[in-house]
């Protein structure tokens, strides 16, 4: 059974950093995309980052340029790197694998 469990969230000033780690346990990342999405009070969940098998990555447009999503494959691990968070990236942030999802991790950017 794939499980999922995110952390690095947290409550940070607009213009700062935070870093998501998702660890999965019970399937290898080394053949699989691994995905961020995220969710805001009252909205739809909606796609952040992704990274392919192959390392190949997409991104929000909103958050282009401004997130990173990587991968340690020896740790198992995904990682969201968000630099110059702005109020708008506040929401609960999942990990998904296949069909599988974490419970997600807070996100709150406010001064």
């Amino acid at each position: 059974q794939v499980q999922l469990v995110e952390s690095g969230g947290g409550l940070v000033q607009p213009g700062g950093s935070l870093r998501l780690s998702c660890a999965v346990s019970g399937r290898t990342l080394r053949n699989v995309a691994v995905g961020w999405f995220r969710q805001a009070p009252g909205k739809e969940r909606e796609f952040v980052a992704q990274i392919s098998w192959g390392d190949f990555t997409a991104y929000l447009a909103s958050v282009k340029g401004r997130f990173t999503i990587s991968r340690d494959n020896g740790k198992n691990t995904v990682y969201l790197q968000m630099n110059s968070l702005k109020p708008e990236d506040t929401a609960v942030y999942y990990c998904n694998v296949e069909t599988a999802w974490g419970r997600g991790t807070q996100v709150t950017v406010s001064s």
